[in-house]
């Protein structure tokens, strides 16, 4: 066999055996596109008081099981939470500063569902101000053992 046959003879084996790999080579799955959707309960919020993040995922499959959800305020990330069977992922959190809080909810995806996010906002104030304390309210009698006086933080308590 000649130099040029040996070429011809490695190059058409080549390709034919690329060419059964790729025919052979079964086809990746595809994934069904998701929607993740997010909400706060309450969307305004006290610094230091609950609130409550909802993730709903849709998807034509079952997008339970994967990663599940991650939440996120701004780039740090505050939990990932499994997705429940009907697509849906809650967490509850507190926020320690003011100001607008940008919440995503990234569903992660699974065999079937491909990923997706959503995003929701949280303004976080100050704790509200307490109210002016009254002169206060007796314990067993007026001018008695212990005096309350109620509306301040501290909720102080005098014994005399």
């Amino acid at each position: 066999m000649s130099r040029w046959q040996r070429w011809r003879f490695w190059k058409t084996a080549f390709f034919c055996a690329l060419a059964a790999v790729i025919g052979l080579a079964s086809p990746a799955a595809a994934l069904e596109p998701s929607t993740t959707s997010v909400t706060a309960t309450p969307s305004t919020a006290a610094v230091g008081a609950p609130v409550e993040l909802d993730a709903t995922v849709s998807c034509p499959e079952d997008p339970s099981g994967g990663l599940g959800v991650s939440f996120f305020d701004g780039p740090d990330l505050l939990a990932t939470v499994p997705v429940a069977p009907d697509g849906t992922a809650t967490y509850d959190t507190t926020f320690a500063t003011t100001g607008t809080h940008t919440i995503t909810a990234a569903y992660n995806g699974n065999d079937n569902c491909a990923a997706s996010n959503d995003e929701a906002t949280v303004t976080v104030s100050s704790s509200p101000t307490p109210p002016d304390p009254p002169y206060g309210f007796c314990v067993l009698a007026c001018g008695g053992v212990i005096n309350f006086t109620v509306g301040n933080i501290d909720n102080d308590v005098v014994v005399y």
